[in-house]
């Protein structure tokens, strides 16, 4: 084995298809097949079932997709390491950060990073926090963004941000001329949500478990926008940090009458090296953070 043909195997497992994995990795196709073909006659194992255009892993090829990947993320670090060794200034950064601080808290963030350090490259994922943390575990981005108490034991953080989840309703609702909201009546309302995996809905589905409620969802969206424009046309309450609704003169936030606290973490790989890139980044985001508190 050599490690070209590791990464051409975690491509198609990855990809779970020849014709995606070789665009991925803008090689031909017959090239990529035989590569994969040259690799299980050494081995003497079958990696992939092929079916009728269907490929899926066999045991074998699980087993093999485990130990690439650590080979992989390994080599990763050994090149990033050497590039610093000689003085290599440029570098990217990969980061996982969950939509409404995506447009909320980051943009500042991310347009003042640039500003003082216009030779780092910045490579922002969109995801729920937990599609992040399986993103981390698995090499594919450097740093991301998860709540501070679902820390995994593979993951290192340091938590940058706390915030209030906010009952957000619309001005003309029943709820808002009130100074808080209880667990009880916010269920007793119909609901719009974030999807599983974000952390907003996990806070939900968390409260709704320790009450023994049922939640009401009439509208699931990760789209921060639509959920504020279903809320406030009277479709229904949601959750939203207070930074999503600062601005907005037709919604109110209201507390639930036992907070609910979000300690926000940035988090990496423990079995990563952070580059020098990553590093900046991460010290960036949290002496900003300091100096908003």
């Amino acid at each position: 084995m050599d490690i070209k043909q590791l990464r051409y195997f975690e491509a198609v497992a990855k990809h779970l298809s020849f014709s995606r994995a070789a665009e991925h990795l803008h090689i031909a196709q017959p090239a990529l097949s035989m590569s994969i073909k040259k690799l299980e006659q050494q081995l003497a194992l079958t990696l992939f079932h092929r079916n009728d255009r269907k490929i899926s892993l066999t045991d074998e090829g699980n087993e093999l997709l485990r130990h690439a990947r650590v080979i992989l993320r390994n080599m990763a670090d050994a090149e990033h390491a050497m590039q610093q060794l000689r003085g290599i200034q440029r570098g990217v950064v990969r980061v996982g950060i969950p939509s409404m601080l995506g447009s909320y808290h980051f943009p500042p963030i991310l347009m003042a990073f640039k500003h003082r350090y216009p030779e780092l490259d910045l490579e922002v994922i969109e995801g729920g926090t937990w599609q992040i943390q399986q993103q981390l575990e698995r090499g594919e981005l450097d740093l991301g963004v998860i709540v501070a108490e679902l820390v995994p034991d593979s993951l290192c953080a340091t938590v940058f941000l706390q915030q209030e989840v906010m009952v957000t309703v619309s001005r003309e609702h029943p709820l808002a001329s009130q100074q808080q909201v209880t667990a009880k009546q916010f269920f007793e309302q119909e609901l719009v949500m974030f999807k599983e995996g974000y952390f907003h809905r996990k806070v939900v589905d968390r409260l709704a478990n320790q009450t023994g409620a049922t939640p009401k969802i009439s509208f699931e969206t990760n789209l921060v926008p639509l959920i504020k424009s279903i809320v406030k046309q009277g479709f229904g309450i949601s959750t939203l940090l207070g930074m999503a609704v600062d601005d907005d003169q037709d919604l109110v936030a209201l507390p639930f009458a036992e907070p609910v606290i979000l300690d926000l973490s940035l988090a990496w790989s423990r079995d990563r090296h952070l580059s020098i890139a990553n590093q900046t980044f991460l010290d960036f985001v949290l002496e900003h953070s300091c100096a908003n508190k």
